[in-house]
């Protein structure tokens, strides 16, 4: 990791910051940083409890410890989505991120060289670590408050740590979710989403029982912007899937190919930045399937000017399985990924830049004999979440293939309260500071509120946080003097309280 000194304000923070960014936490590996918490918690003389899920409780008490005292909650998740560039050399359950400061419209912003920051939601975690911090040193007076601080487990890959929260586990009236991402705005409500995988049984034929020659060509697609696929889905990125798709559903029409692998993609919530395929081409249509590719990657390129999206066609001499799928099943799959649709499918009434009903082509991978495709749908409510999840199930359906489905990570929307007390007093204290409104919003993504709402439904809650760009991607990166802001927010919103 980079020595970075005096990064900004408060010095905690940025203490806090680079110390668990030298810890691994991928999503379901958060057991050092959980460790790191609890021991610091501990060193505070708070009580910690843990529940079987992974989730820590940490309980800061008022000075009477009255059980009728005001109880705020600050939660975070302990996760991060670990994406590096391909050709960096990182290993994120070893190596400490490799942070740096750039300048960016005229700001210091903080990233990591080639990898994901894991601002997502590491400044929770050093907001909350600074707040136990200054309440013990008496820097913050709570006076009547019980503060609690809550962080959960797997929140990237299926909100894992809010759906297994049990009634007891926290026990407050307000929630401070610290999970957001632009610093002039409260966000109170967010989509419900559901994962629908496909998983296509497939059958190999060998090569060399194929009496024409073929040659095997590999095509990939990289260096994508990718994103979150509820925040950015609507800014019209490239899905490396969907273009890999258009590839191989043009070429197969006009040439005929054979399919050997296909693979892109990672995590549901996250548009895929990479995707590649080896296939088969006749050895004396080599010539005429090149220059095909070469005329596709011009008109691809032209749709995608702000990205520096990378197109490769190579002739490979040979492969280390020599054989394909079956042409029947890999033109019924080509069928399949060329109109599975992809990205917004209607804004919502009232608010045109609001993104109501999405999905996201996620990942498609080989294991063994099975071609598994994940997509993500998400939307505001939940009929049109479902509409959208049967479609793409009767889609695969139509195919006519030997195809299981499944749905999972189910998860509800957070319907916006716009008379809650603790919205009030965040908006007074935003105003108070700044002299201006603060922004509301609901957004396109699923946040871990919407399932405490479900659990915990008289508790208020807000969502905020610093400004934070290019999440879930090597180019995140978070605005430093955003951080201060944010900061001195969360302490005005404690003495509104008090």
């Amino acid at each position: 990791m980079t020595e970075l000194k005096n990064i900004g304000s408060p010095k905690e923070f940025w203490d806090y910051f680079k110390e668990i960014s030298k810890i691994p936490r991928c999503s379901g590996k958060e057991d050092q940083i959980r460790n790191f918490i609890q021991k610091t918690a501990i060193s505070f003389k708070y009580d910690t409890k843990i529940d079987s899920t992974g989730n820590l409780v940490v309980k800061v008490y008022s000075k009477t410890k009255d059980k009728k005292n005001l109880k705020i909650i600050f939660q975070c998740h302990m996760d991060i989505v670990c994406e590096k560039e391909k050709d960096i050399s990182h290993n994120f359950s070893n190596d400490p991120l490799n942070l740096e400061i750039i300048r960016l419209h005229g700001e210091d912003w903080l990233t990591a060289k080639g990898t994901t920051l894991g601002a997502d939601n590491g400044v929770g975690i050093a907001y909350c670590l600074t707040l136990m911090n200054r309440i013990y040193n008496k820097k913050i007076n709570i006076n009547n408050l019980a503060i609690e601080f809550l962080f959960t487990v797997e929140e990237e890959t299926g909100l894992t740590g809010a759906f297994n929260i049990v009634p007891g586990f926290i026990d407050g009236k307000y929630l401070i979710n610290l999970d957001s991402e632009e610093d002039d705005t409260f966000t109170i409500g967010c989509a419900g989403g559901i994962d629908t995988r496909g998983e296509l049984k497939i059958k190999y034929e060998n090569v060399n029982e194929k009496a024409k020659k073929l040659i095997p060509l590999q095509l990939t697609i990289t260096e994508l912007l990718g994103g979150h696929s509820g925040i950015d889905i609507n800014k019209g990125r490239g899905n490396a899937i969907k273009i890999l798709s258009d590839f191989l559903w043009k070429i197969n029409k006009k040439y005929g190919i054979l399919l050997n692998s296909i693979s892109g993609g990672k995590l549901s919530n996250t548009i895929p930045r990479e995707a590649n395929a080896i296939i088969y081409c006749r050895e004396e249509k080599y010539s005429d399937v090149s220059s095909y590719i070469n005329q596709i990657i011009s008109e691809i390129i032209k749709q995608f000017p702000d990205e520096n999206i990378k197109i490769a066609l190579t002739k490979l001499d040979k492969i280390e399985n020599d054989y394909f799928i079956s042409k029947q099943i890999s033109d019924k799959l080509f069928h399949i990924l060329y109109i599975i649709p992809n990205g917004p499918i209607l804004n919502h009434p009232n608010n045109p830049n609001l993104v109501h009903t999405s999905t996201n082509l996620a990942s498609i991978k080989i294991e063994g004999n099975k071609i598994i495709i994940i997509t993500s749908q998400r939307s505001i409510d939940e009929i049109s979440k479902r509409n959208l999840y049967e479609k793409i199930e009767a889609l695969f359906n139509l195919a006519d293939l030997d195809i299981i489905i499944k749905h999972t990570s189910d998860y509800p929307g957070w319907t916006p309260d716009f008379e809650s007390k603790l919205l009030q007093i965040a908006q007074k204290s935003y105003k108070e500071l700044f002299d201006k409104n603060v922004n509301i919003q609901t957004i396109h993504a699923g946040l871990e509120t919407g399932i405490l709402k479900q659990k915990f439904p008289k508790m208020e809650m807000i969502s905020i946080g610093p400004l934070i760009e290019g999440g879930h991607s090597p180019n995140e990166k978070l605005k430093i003097k955003s951080v201060e802001k944010i900061w001195k927010l969360i302490e005005v919103i404690i003495k509104n309280f008090n």
